[in-house]
Order: C-alpha cells, then sequence, then structure tokens
C-alpha cells in the first residue's frame, strides 16, 4: 500500500468528518485538484479505504470503510512502520495456533479421541 501524503489522508479525513462525498466536494475541500481527487479515489478503493457507493454505478459517491478509519488512526505511523497495510489490517489469526492442535481438530469436526473400546 503505497498512499500519496497529504492527499490520500486529507481525502480519507473529509470522507470520515463529513460522510460521503464526491470527488468534487472533496477537492473543494482538500484544497486539491478535482483531477488528482478523482486519481487518488479509485486507488484508495484498490486498498479498501473507501468504498464507492450510491444507486448508479457510476454515482461517484465514496465513502470512507472501517480499514480507511484505521488508516486515520495509525497515521502519524505510516513512515515508520515496513507494512503499513498490516498494521492497520490488524493482527491476522490462524486458529490452530490460537487454539492449539486438539481444538482445532474439534473446530474442523474431528474427534479428540478413537473410539476402539
Amino acid at each position: 500500500m503505497k498512499l500519496r501524503q497529504p492527499t490520500d489522508f486529507l481525502v480519507l479525513e473529509e470522507l470520515e468528518d463529513k460522510g460521503r462525498n464526491v470527488a468534487t466536494n472533496l477537492a473543494a475541500h482538500t484544497g486539491k485538484s478535482r483531477k488528482n481527487i478523482n486519481t487518488r479515489l479509485p486507488v484508495l478503493e484498490d486498498y479498501g479505504l473507501v468504498r464507492k457507493i450510491g444507486p448508479a454505478e457510476r454515482s461517484g459517491l465514496y465513502e470512507i470503510t472501517s480499514m480507511g478509519k484505521a488508516a486515520l488512526v495509525y497515521r502519524d505511523q505510516y513512515d515508520d512502520v515496513d507494512d503499513f497495510e498490516a498494521l492497520i489490517e490488524g493482527p491476522s489469526v490462524d486458529i490452530s495456533e490460537q487454539c492449539g492442535d486438539s481444538q482445532a481438530g474439534f473446530v474442523r469436526g474431528e474427534d479428540e479421541h478413537d473410539d476402539d473400546e
């Protein structure tokens, strides 16, 4: 994930503060060109930070996602971490590592004991 600073964070801030919006309004509120905003919104959507919404497929209406909100929370760490995407996605937990083998088997529907008796 490669974010363009400060533009991408300004867009995310605006969407968080004001709610869903279109590129024209985002450009006016962020002080960036509409062309710049129109270029960045699909990138932010690909990263999962914003989502395109609206009744029409080409409405151009965007809203921030929970991952976009996490990006704002961790904004100060963007330059300091190697994998910002992993940071904002949070830890992924493998259930077999978390539960141990017997509980993982239970989750998969396996019996813990053989019934040879």
